[in-house]
């Protein structure tokens, strides 16, 4: 291709009057549609860094007790530079909780990156984000609710499997602790599948899935908090959803708040495109008072239902206790009638 022809092309790329196709066709390859990198193992025993990319940390007690969970799970803890600082509701400026990303990743002492909670913020950081270093080092990154928002870069930008599931600060009871070793230590292909019923109960209330529509579909998993992940709609840094199976998640947010949402979904054209899904809890999503509401039923029958794909709702994935460990990236297979996910591949370079 010519140099004229070549601007052209992008001329037209940016204004989006090229397609997908026909950029294809002429040489340029298909956006998102890169090989996917998998993080080194953790070592036993070796080190894992306490990040804060989000909200800040109200009590330093809550640190103390997160260096303590890292020990008690068996390994060191290394401190980021900034992990104490402050910016308004921030956990320092954008530059020190990015630069505290990129010092870890780049850390050869590291071996694994630990959120130190959610909240609000992580969106700020991903345009200076140091990707080339973070191929270059790939290293397995654990959290959740808006820590979305690094899973989705992470896979977008360079490709790399990260870890959805439990904060530094979350409960870590035995059910977390035992994904954490099964995933991460024992390297196992999880089989994702909710809790039997309690002993105390005739019928399984707690750990309920419900098939939206059945069908069993294999996939590569992204998805996240719903309010995070349409938060990055129209910029770089959401991942190719062609054959995907997107997982949601999200906690405090009315109804219609999740219909607008999920429309945004829909127009962006991302509902159109997946295979499967996943709808995890939806903790304290309760109506306002006022002239009534859709419920969540509703919602996920105008938006979901009429795709036809193999999708369930009720899986232990977000605001919850107990919580599944999700590797953003890897591919899976979704059985909707059972309610499970199950791992396809090792996640483990």
């Amino acid at each position: 291709m010519n140099k004229r022809a070549f601007l052209k092309t992008c001329s037209l790329l940016g204004i989006g009057l090229l397609t997908s196709t026909q950029a294809q066709a002429i040489g340029i390859p298909k956006l998102g549609a890169q090989s996917v990198i998998k993080p080194k193992a953790l070592k036993k025993g070796g080190t894992l860094a306490i990040v804060s990319p989000a909200a800040a940390t109200a009590e330093h007690k809550d640190l103390a007790l997160a260096q303590q969970l890292v020990k008690a799970l068996g390994y060191k803890v290394k401190l980021a530079e900034h992990v104490l600082a402050r910016r308004g509701h921030l956990a320092g400026t954008d530059a020190q909780r990015a630069a505290d990303i990129n010092a870890q990743f780049a850390d050869p002492e590291v071996d694994g990156l630990f959120c130190l909670r959610g909240g609000s913020g992580a969106a700020r950081l991903l345009p200076l984000l140091d990707y080339p270093s973070i191929a270059a080092n790939p290293k397995p990154l654990l959290g959740y609710s808006d820590i979305t928002a690094l899973h989705n870069a992470l896979l977008s930008q360079v490709g790399l499997i990260s870890f959805h599931g439990p904060n530094a600060t979350s409960d870590w009871n035995p059910f977390n602790v035992q994904q954490f070793q099964r995933l991460f230590e024992q390297r196992q292909r999880m089989h994702y599948m909710n809790l039997p019923k309690a002993e105390d109960e005739l019928i399984n209330t707690h750990y309920l899935t419900q098939t939206i529509t059945s069908g069993r579909i294999s996939g590569r998993l992204i998805g996240g908090n719903l309010t995070v992940l349409t938060a990055l709609a129209g910029s770089p840094y959401l991942p190719d959803f062609d054959g995907a199976i997107l997982f949601l998640e999200d906690t405090e947010e009315a109804p219609y708040r999740i219909d607008r949402m999920m429309s945004t979904l829909k127009l962006m054209g991302a509902l159109d495109k997946v295979a499967g899904f996943v709808f995890g809890d939806c903790s304290q999503c309760t109506p306002n008072s006022g002239y009534g509401s859709l419920s969540l039923d509703e919602i996920l029958a105008d938006y979901i239902k009429p795709l036809g794909i193999p999708a369930y709702r009720g899986a232990m994935i977000g605001h919850v206790k107990q919580q599944f460990i999700l590797p953003v990236g890897a591919q899976v297979t979704l059985d909707a009638d059972a309610g499970s996910i199950t791992l396809n591949e090792s996640v483990f370079a």
